[in-house]
């Protein structure tokens, strides 16, 4: 792991160069092969001595054969991908008036990914189906409190509810977004530390969230979170130590 710094975008080319000549399994060629029909030239040259140079007509067909070819081995990479999760996958049918959980994510405020918990909500609801729109999607009577988010879902972000109470999970407590994410805001900057690398120091806060199964905490980055979450930075705590 090489650890650039705050210079990173200096560096970007050292890790484009290697990304766009690593082989594919799929495509069984390299990106930049597979765009510009050629090795890439770089001062090392990797060409074979005496490569041939082709010009007009023959490039154009040579060009034209090998997007066939790769856009035929990546549709074979597809298809064994989807034979491997058909054989997993059970059809999944509702009917009108059936009640159903509608699936959604952990999203720490507007920032990244929250850490998934196994007690954090998976579902919502339950929701009345209302239609089935095509074979694989349905049309769901979605309250007020979800006017933003389109109310057609997608087969595998449902799941049938079998409980008999009025609801299973209590959406009410939760703030979803149009994307399904439901938000937990940060409450409180709890410490702060200094982590060391090889070349550079970086502040972090440890920050505590507004999650449903109870204090949550996480470490961020004080620069990016001071942007977000200026007013928790109010009453900061001392730097409690150097992380390594």
């Amino acid at each position: 792991m090489i650890d650039f710094g705050n210079g990173w975008v200096k560096h970007f080319t050292l890790v484009e160069f290697p990304y766009n000549n690593f082989y594919h399994a799929n495509i069984k060629d390299t990106l930049f092969e597979a765009l510009y029909d050629r090795k890439c030239r770089s001062p090392v040259c990797w060409a074979k001595v005496g490569e041939v140079q082709l010009t007009g007509p023959e490039i154009v067909q040579e060009t034209t054969e090998k997007a066939i070819n790769i856009k035929q081995r990546i549709q074979a990479a597809h298809d064994r991908q989807k034979s491997y999760v058909d054989l997993k996958r059970k059809p999944i049918e509702f009917h009108v008036r059936d009640r159903v959980m509608l699936k959604v994510s952990p999203w720490k405020g507007v920032v990244c990914f929250g850490k998934q918990e196994k007690l954090n909500p998976r579902y919502v609801g339950p929701f009345k189906v209302l239609e089935k729109v095509g074979s694989i999607a349905y049309k769901l009577e979605l309250p007020q409190e979800l006017s933003r988010v389109h109310n057609t879902f997608y087969v595998s972000n449902l799941k049938k509810c079998y409980s008999d109470e009025p609801l299973a999970v209590l959406f009410e407590e939760l703030h979803v977004d149009d994307k399904l994410h439901f938000v937990e805001e940060p409450v409180e900057i709890m410490d702060r530390e200094v982590k060391r690398l090889t070349q550079s120091r970086i502040p972090i806060v440890k920050v505590q969230w507004n999650s449903r199964i109870g204090p949550e905490f996480t470490w961020k980055r004080e620069d990016q979170f001071q942007k977000k979450y200026l007013h928790l930075f109010t009453k900061l705590v001392p730097s409690s130590s150097v992380a390594t």
